[in-house]
């Protein structure tokens, strides 16, 4: 990867702008900790007076993260961002996590507009091409994800949400209800080392590919001592390329997301380290809008598994949204990204 351009020279200073905004999921959204009617996003914008650079997070309590909280933390850095801040300095004033994702990419859209020239030619990466990805079962009983996938079950790819007593049922509703789509399992920390066994072997039964963090990240290490008759991906138990030394012998793949990472910069690097030490790639991403995802596109052509559906989860999306077809999503326009 190319060092990241100065996309903030001295001689134009710059304004940083930050919003919060409410998104509406269609439905409800449910994983193992909870469910949730809508998606809050932080945008941060970076703009010269002519041109402006966008992006956008979602904060996740999971890792002790709040709306307010991520928008502060953006906002603090006016003066630096004013001053000619450019991604490789960013990295060093916020840790991984929102925050830096929202900055990050907004500063990478800036550069991009500024230059006239693509994110990917700024980075000396390929065109990116459009990417099968997952569509989400959200957890719920047997008979309703079964309903569910039977609505999705001529898509390639279901990511099916487990993680709650009873999911040997579930994800046996969903195979029958699909039987010809790739299964993903993604527990969201949900399982215990005392059922990790035999919900492994359920999922195998059922066929599926691929079980995303089925332990809590603080309990993990019992994934080296169960055979994994599936790869297991790790998700909450990886977010820079810091966490990848704990992961071995634990996993088989590992799912980077912009939001753990703290923005494309870190998650190309990381994505590279994790293929480097034999780790199968995921792509992620949270529920956002299209500007969230955006960047993820271009991460997702290094990745086996792509799951970057979480703009279709929306009632609504923003204008010049991602266009998703046939189960694929396209690279962004330049009117949203890069």
């Amino acid at each position: 990867m190319k060092p990241a351009p100065n996309s903030t020279p001295n001689s134009t200073p710059l304004s940083l702008r930050v919003a919060t905004e409410p998104w509406p999921i269609a439905g409800a959204f449910t994983i193992s900790r909870g469910s949730k009617t809508q998606a809050e996003v932080v945008v941060a914008e970076v703009s010269d007076g002519l041109v402006r650079g966008r992006g956008e997070c979602v904060p996740y309590g999971r890792y002790n993260e709040t709306i307010d909280g991520v928008a502060a933390a953006i906002a603090a850095l006016a003066p630096e961002v004013a001053g000619g801040l450019d991604q490789a300095a960013l990295q060093g004033l916020l840790p991984p996590g929102a925050a830096r994702n929202a900055l990050d990419c907004a500063l990478w859209d800036l550069a991009a507009k500024r230059a006239g020239r693509p994110v990917h030619e700024l980075l000396g990466l390929a065109p990116p091409e459009p990417c099968v990805t997952a569509y989400t079962i959200s957890l719920d009983t047997p008979d309703a994800m079964a309903a569910a996938a039977a609505k999705a079950a001529s898509r390639p790819l279901l990511k099916v949400k487990l993680g709650r007593p009873g999911d040997a049922a579930r994800i046996a509703a969903v195979r029958a209800a699909a039987p010809r789509a790739a299964l993903i399992v993604d527990a969201n920390e949900g399982w215990t080392a005392e059922n990790l066994a035999d919900n492994l072997a359920a999922c195998a039964a059922a066929g599926v590919t691929l079980v995303e963090q089925p332990l809590p990240a603080e309990a993990d290490h019992a994934l080296a001592g169960v055979p994994h008759p599936i790869p297991v991906c790790a998700d909450e138990s990886v977010h820079d390329r810091a966490s990848l030394a704990r992961l071995a012998g634990k996993y088989e793949a590992i799912n980077v997301k912009l939001d753990k990472a703290g923005g494309l910069t870190e998650a190309l690097a990381l994505a590279d380290q994790a293929r480097a030490q034999g780790f199968a790639l995921m792509v992620g991403c949270m529920i956002s809008t299209s500007l969230a995802i955006a960047p993820a596109v271009l991460l997702a052509q290094k990745a086996r598994v792509v799951d970057l559906d979480g703009a279709l989860l929306l009632a609504r999306d923003r204008p010049d949204a991602l266009r998703y077809d046939d189960a694929r999503v396209f690279p962004p326009s330049r009117a949203l990204w890069g």
